[in-house]
């Protein structure tokens, strides 16, 4: 089996995609974090002592995003069309789950900037609470879709 990141010497490299087409590729990833009823009121009141929580939390996402090939040696860095973001409130848990939407024209996907926009935001609402909830879960940071290039769509069941 050949490994796309070794070349013939088994040293890393990053792949070439120049023979690539340009497609329009879009990956939605999503996460959640679990806090505790206090920790969960302090957000939905925006009374914690940092400040706003969810709107620093969508800031981190996007920059994250875009910081994806600074932190993941082998992703090609990207120039990135659009990033939405979207945080549900979950009462019930009690907790919140972030969502980010990642696309552009391009000749690699965008699956990593999705999965990293995710982690980075959630554990921003993890830094901007820990002094209130330290037992924080993070969980279920998955890709939910993806679309573009020649592997095609892949949609979670």
């Amino acid at each position: 089996m050949n490994l796309t990141h070794l070349d013939e010497q088994d040293k890393p490299k990053m792949v070439d995609v120049s023979d690539k087409d340009d497609t329009t590729r879009v990956a939605v990833a999503s996460g959640v974090i679990e806090v505790t009823p206090e920790a969960y009121e302090a957000v939905i009141n925006n009374v914690a002592k940092k400040g706003p929580v969810l709107q620093t939390a969508v800031i981190a996402a996007i920059q994250g995003a875009k910081q994806t090939s600074t932190l993941i040696p082998m992703c090609h860095p990207l120039m990135l069309t659009s990033l939405k973001t979207d945080i549900e409130e979950l009462p019930d848990l009690p907790g919140f789950k972030l969502t980010l939407r990642a696309k552009l024209t391009g000749k690699t996907g965008v699956e990593m900037e999705a999965l990293t926009g995710v982690s980075v935001g959630l554990l921003t609402i993890y830094d901007m609470l820990k002094a209130i909830d330290k037992g924080m879960v993070i969980r279920n940071i998955q890709l939910e879709h993806k679309s573009g290039g020649k592997s095609g769509d892949f949609n979670r069941s």
